[in-house]
């Protein structure tokens, strides 16, 4: 599709699916930086890479030491690096370009999200969310693990026990979330009684509170791209949207400073006068109507949009928000089988979502051609008309005229050597032995007898295609594939160990 002729006035955002990516059951899914890579954590445990530009698998990790699913997978800042959280309270760190387990830790818990440090580029520290525990901060090297405080110790004054606290004294530990900042200096955390808490990387010390009105348990937090905007979804079924405050340097110091501003108050009203200096609460994006709860929301790439998964059962839908207007824009139905992962591409419209079946689903626009946006004087005929040529229109023009009327310098040298800055990425986002694509590790294909090598005369003519083998034998049939159900469910005779399928080149608008 040529860029020149899409039309600008059209959303960027995705419409249709154009196609899906299956190995196994995928359970989660992540992009790299540049977008070129995608990494799926399967039931199995394994851990597969798909190069997103030719949809095929570059490389598949298998432990050996665990077989349990995948919870959560995450990437490196540079690439090099793949955090898994398998089921089996494992955790463990591969090297993408040699395929080797670089770090292997068992904790008490099953992890349910697990995060690499942003600001290193061989990141050694992460923050790991576990179920039935707080946050904490694990060394990869060292196996070290430092819990993060998620509530300030209340004073006792002989007053009731809380409706927080059992009455043993111990707090009744309810699952929630975490996240680094865009540099990792800070680590923005929920709680169960609805508040973020600000907490320094270093210190481990609680430096701000910002409540979340209504008091709603925090069960994600995702900051935007460019690290200004902060999304939370909260157990009252509303993804909230803050704008950062803080400077994009020395955040801690900044706090700090707010913080003696406020020294005479009390200690819990100090922390959240200073959260009110860090975060201003800006959008809610809610379904009035259904009240529906939210899986896995996130911002898009350039930050303009909000996506969140429909958490109910039996139902594929996504609901896109314009972050300028607070709208709602779109919203996509897929097939009959509940959304567990979302991931929006961090360069393109396109958002890659993944089923309870195991299979990834590829969200792309649907572009239309319009000439007229880009030339009002074009007109489109619906019949050819007889043209009647213009006496000089087709006159040779002299050379000195066309030279003349030419605005390029031929004469100046062309520079090949300076690589032009990606405008997608910010100057800290930059690094220069960042991996975007894998080698290709071709296998030998088995021999076969030279009395088959002509019998299959579609197999010759097909050998090269991407296409799955499925879907050619279906046209030869007559059959058409039935796109309103999952792939997995039109073929009983069950899937090959991995393959991707396209649609036909006439986009299917059943889902949009």
């Amino acid at each position: 599709m040529n860029a020149p002729i899409i039309d600008p006035l059209q959303g960027a955002f995705p419409e249709v699916i154009e196609e899906y990516l299956e190995h196994g059951v995928m359970k989660c899914i992540a992009f790299n930086r540049p977008g070129t890579l995608l990494a799926a954590g399967c039931s199995d445990g394994s851990c597969v890479i798909w190069d997103f530009e030719t949809r095929g698998i570059a490389k598949v990790f298998r432990d050996s030491e665990s077989v349990a699913a995948i919870t959560s997978i995450c990437w490196s800042k540079n690439g090099h690096r793949i955090l898994v959280a398998a089921a089996d309270k494992s955790l463990k760190l591969w090297d993408v370009l040699k395929g080797e387990k670089v770090a292997r830790i068992v904790l008490p818990q099953v992890l349910l999200h697990a995060r690499l440090h942003p600001g290193s580029s061989i990141p050694q520290i992460c923050l790991v969310c576990p179920l039935s525990s707080t946050p904490m901060l694990v060394d990869l090297q060292t196996s070290v693990t430092t819990p993060l405080p998620v509530y300030l110790p209340e004073k006792d004054n002989g007053a009731a026990p809380s409706r927080n606290k059992l009455t043993d004294g111990s707090v009744p530990f309810t699952p929630t979330a975490a996240c680094f900042n865009k540099t990792g200096d800070l680590i923005y955390a929920g709680n169960a009684k609805g508040e973020i808490l600000i907490i320094d990387c270093k210190t481990i010390q609680i430096l701000a509170i910002v409540p979340i009105p209504g008091n709603a348990v925090i069960k994600n937090i995702v900051f935007s791209r460019n690290g200004q905007c902060l999304l939370t979804n909260s157990s009252d079924r509303i993804i909230r949207i803050y704008q950062s405050l803080l400077p994009s340097k020395d955040r801690a110091n900044a706090i700090n400073d707010l913080s003696s501003k406020v020294s005479d108050q009390d200690e819990v009203d100090r922390l959240k006068a200073v959260g009110s200096g860090c975060l201003s609460l800006i959008r809610e994006f809610q379904d009035l109507v259904t009240k529906v709860l939210w899986k896995a929301p996130c911002f898009s790439g350039d930050g303009k949009w909000v996506i969140g998964g429909s958490a109910n059962k039996g139902e594929h839908k996504i609901y896109i928000w314009d972050m300028e207007t607070g709208h709602l824009v779109k919203i996509l139905e897929g097939p009959k089988e509940a959304l567990i992962d979302l991931a929006w591409h961090p360069t393109h419209p396109v958002v890659v979502s993944v089923s309870l079946t195991g299979l990834a689903y590829i969200w792309a626009k649907d572009y239309t051609e319009n000439w007229s946006a880009f030339a009002p004087d074009f007109k489109e005929l619906e019949e050819n008309e007889e043209y009647i040529e213009g006496e000089d229109e087709f006159d040779l023009v002299p050379e000195t005229e066309k030279e003349n009327d030419s605005g390029v310098n031929e004469d100046e040298d062309v520079d090949i050597l300076t690589v032009d800055k990606d405008s997608d990425f910010s100057d800290s986002d930059t690094s220069r032995d960042e991996v975007r694509y894998l080698p290709a590790e071709p296998s030998a294909d088995a021999p076969e007898p030279k009395d088959q090598l002509i019998s299959n005369p579609l197999k010759i003519e097909n050998g090269s295609r991407s296409v799955s083998p499925l879907s050619e034998e279906a046209e030869l049939n007559g059959h058409l594939a039935n796109y309103d159900l999952s792939p997995m469910e039109d073929d009983a005779g069950g899937p090959p160990p991995s393959k991707r399928k396209r649609k036909p080149s006439e986009k299917v608008n059943g889902y949009a």
